[in-house]
């Protein structure tokens, strides 16, 4: 018999799963601590850190297009003097602290405004091979950096000269919030630029400033290992499968002081898509790094341990009950049928077949005792005219419970644990206690995420007013081209088209346009299409020298909603000054409400006019056993599309943080996953090896003892039923064998008697008992 075969092995396996499953039981929902600094406020740093990576990469990428963009419409335009190349790319993006125009033949600076621009730094190597005009991170004599942007200016009938950008290398203009610092830093781990940080100065105290410089001390380490982790390749950064920031991130702990414990989160700047290879900042080698401090959380485990241990006991015990009960119902019954027809089947005829409880196995019991009446030379109802003796006289009908209910019965038996501790043990509420910070946080970032939609439609708008400068409304075929031309470089725009005075489409380029009318109180950046599948949002830019005529540019949902899709966020919608919503990290309806109400009054709230404008809010929602963090926060900061009167709000349900009691219920959950996993593949396993070819088998017994033997058994496995089988099917040929060695009767031979006959006529009839 093999050995992985029969009744034996998912007993074991039913076992080992129980014993190791009550084990992780005792380790998961017994000992240990809560964490000093909970993982939901780490993770919340990383995903804070990536935030300001993003806003970084694009607001350096956006720097070094529009500079490239304006010098390439510079070549195609006509001669403008360097002084009026300087004012207008002032007028059209205010980004850059310093910019001049050089003269590459002779190298004397033509133009200048801003900060002053060192030009030490540029050389032969700057403006050829491979890495010509890339930008490059310059340190001024004051000990600043500046990222240096060039573009070339080479018009056909002039000189070349070099446009020149410098910015500096500050974090990301985000809402911090309180107590947060960030930081950029190069390659080995040194600081370019800080954010968050108070002037010792404005400190009241020796203990503040103390503080303060701890935190400087602890920001400039954990920005070195920052550096370093950051050194490594983002696949093999990451765990095997995980998705999300395409860069490297991850968090950081460091130390204690006054009984906050600094945690961190860092991001290096990366490309928004894996396979794009020609983002500038992504190449710069830059990390942004989150600090906040958070206070220590200690908590004790007292009665934890007490509670797993016995959860753990409880499983055990149940468990060693359903496998005891296995082994005295199932397995010691199939047992002894096998010994007891392999008995039979070699000729041992002498005592008679052992009883059994019930069930299918004594149902086979009573066949085989019918069996042995027959082997034994009376003539049993399997023989013409025969009957049972006394040994074999023993007739079972069909009992009541049967293998299945005892499986049945093992299955509820464990499941008196697996219910209790996968629905009942470790539940939580809306009285979860969730950290402030998280509710910041979130409020914090839903406002990046805010002043991400706002600067990308201002890049819009400011995108238009440089393209317009290229229009001729006098010129349709040069116009559409030059539309043609910026549609294929600017993915955000779905259409771009030029009104005239009285909004009639002079020229366009893509989707179908829709009305566009140039009132003094409308927005450049403004909604339209209601009633349509989709909001229309359009932004605007006057045509210069052309009265009434503007570029009109619909930018794409899809862009729109790229930008608020943000890991731990949950779900991000653009609403305007009804609640209605505009743009969605997830499926929306055009101009629909917001699910909650509580949502739209937090909408409004954020739009109230408090000081200087309208602020962003957060708050934690708690309402029939859910638990929600919602943020709203508006445009605001200028620019065209301040004025649209927009707002980004986000929520999330507080259980995908990784709060300790969100953890300690999806343990109980698991565990009790777990044990019904178990339960369902060894008791299968039983049902299918053991529980239907043991039905078969009490069937086909019950057959071959009424007489049946005709029908050949086959065992389905080599098994203990197999076993069986294959004694019956020794004891059928047996009988087989002597219904044809049986003998014949027979019959006597009788006399033959004279048939009567008729008398002949005239013939007189012999009466009653004459001859």
């Amino acid at each position: 018999m093999p050995l992985l075969g029969g009744i034996r092995p998912p007993i074991a396996v039913l076992c080992v799963l129980i014993l190791a499953l009550a084990g992780l039981t005792a380790q998961v929902l017994g000992p240990g601590s809560d964490p000093v600094v909970p993982k939901a406020v780490l993770s919340s740093q990383q995903h804070y850190a990536e935030d300001g990576a993003i806003a970084l990469r694009a607001s350096i990428d956006e720097r070094v297009t529009d500079l490239r963009r304006t010098a390439t419409a510079l070549n195609a335009g006509k001669p403008a003097e360097p002084e009026d190349v300087l004012s207008d790319l002032g007028r059209t993006y205010q980004k850059w602290t310093g910019t001049t125009v050089v003269d590459l033949e002779s190298g004397d600076v033509l133009a200048a405004r801003g900060e002053r621009i060192p030009l030490a730094w540029l050389d032969k190597d700057v403006l050829t091979g491979k890495s010509a005009l890339l930008p490059r991170m310059v340190r001024l004599e004051t000990g600043d950096v500046r990222l240096m942007t060039m573009a070339l200016l080479d018009r056909k009938d002039g000189p070349q000269q070099l446009l020149i950008a410098s910015n500096s290398l500050s974090v990301p203009p985000i809402t911090l919030g309180p107590f947060r610092t960030m930081a950029v830093a190069a390659r080995g781990g040194e600081v370019l630029a800080t954010a968050g940080f108070e002037q010792s100065e404005a400190l009241n105290s020796d203990q503040q400033r103390q503080e303060l410089e701890f935190l400087q001390k602890q920001m400039s380490d954990l920005s070195a290992q920052a550096a370093d982790r950051t050194e490594e390749h983002p696949v093999t950064a990451k765990q095997p499968g995980s998705r999300g920031y395409p860069g490297v991130s991850g968090t950081l702990t460091g130390g204690e002081y006054n009984g906050r414990v600094v945690s961190a989160g860092y991001a290096s700047l990366a490309s928004s898509d894996p396979e794009e290879k020609d983002s500038v900042a992504a190449g710069l080698g830059l990390t942004v790094v989150a600090m906040l401090p958070v206070v220590a959380e200690q908590s004790g485990s007292t009665g934890r341990e007490l509670y797993g241990l016995i959860a753990a006991g409880a499983l055990v015990v149940l468990g060693l009950l359903a496998a005891g009960f296995l082994w005295a119902r199932v397995q010691r019954p199939l047992l002894r049928l096998f010994l007891e027809s392999r008995r039979l089947a070699r000729g041992d005829l002498t005592r008679p077949v052992g009883t059994f409880r019930g069930g299918e196995a004594a149902r086979i019991g009573n066949a085989l005792e019918r069996l042995r009446g027959q082997l034994g030379g009376s003539d049993g109802p399997g023989t013409p005219g025969g009957t049972d003796d006394g040994g074999g006289a023993r007739r079972a009908g069909r009992t009541r419970f049967g293998i299945r209910v005892q499986l049945v019965l093992t299955a509820v038996l464990l499941l008196l644990w697996c219910v209790p501790v996968g629905l009942l043990l470790n539940r939580t509420d809306d009285s979860v206690s969730v950290p402030a910070t998280m509710v910041n946080d979130q409020r914090d970032r839903t406002d990046l995420v805010s002043d991400r939609v706002r600067r990308a439609l201002n890049e819009a708008q400011a995108d238009l007013v440089s393209t317009s400068r290229l229009v001729d409304v006098s010129d349709r075929d040069a116009t559409e081209s030059v539309l043609e031309d910026a549609l294929r470089k600017h993915t955000r725009y779905a259409a771009l088209y030029v009104v005239d005075a009285d909004g009639e489409v002079v020229a366009r380029t893509g989707g179908d346009p829709h009305d566009w009318s140039d009132g003094k109180d409308l927005p450049l950046v403004r909604v339209s299409g209601e009633g349509g599948k989709r909001p229309v949002i359009q932004a605007g830019a006057p045509v210069p020298e052309e009265k009434g005529a503007t570029l009109v540019g619909e930018v794409r949902i899809e862009f729109l909603n790229s930008l608020l899709k943000r890991p731990g966020l949950g779900e991000v919608r653009v609403a305007d000054a009804k609640g209605r919503t505009l743009a969605a990290s997830n499926g929306f309806l055009a101009f629909e409400e917001l699910p909650r109400e509580a949502l739209t009054d937090l909408v409004r709230a954020a739009g109230v006019q408090v000081g200087a404008g309208p602020v962003e809010n957060g708050l934690l929602l708690r309402d029939g056993g859910n638990v929600t963090v919602a943020a709203a926060a508006p445009f605001s900061g200028g620019g065209v599309a301040a004025d649209a009167g927009w707002t980004v709000v986000s929520w999330q349900n507080a259980d995908r943080f990784q709060i300790t009691a969100y953890e300690r219920e999806d343990r109980s959950v698991l565990a009790g996953l777990l044990g019904l996993a178990a339960i369902v593949v060894c008791l299968g396993w039983v049902h299918l090896v053991v529980a239907r070819p043991l039905r078969a088998l009490a069937a086909s017994a019950e057959k071959l003892a009424d007489g049946d033997l005709k029908a050949v058994l086959y065992p389905t496995y080599h098994d203990e039923v197999g076993a069986v089988v294959r004694s019956l099917e020794l004891i059928r040929q047996q009988l087989q064998a002597r219904r044809q060695q049986q003998p014949r009767r027979t019959a006597e031979p009788r006399t033959a008697e004279p048939r009567p006959t008729e008398p002949r006529p005239g013939e007189p009839r012999l009466g009653a008992g004459g001859r």
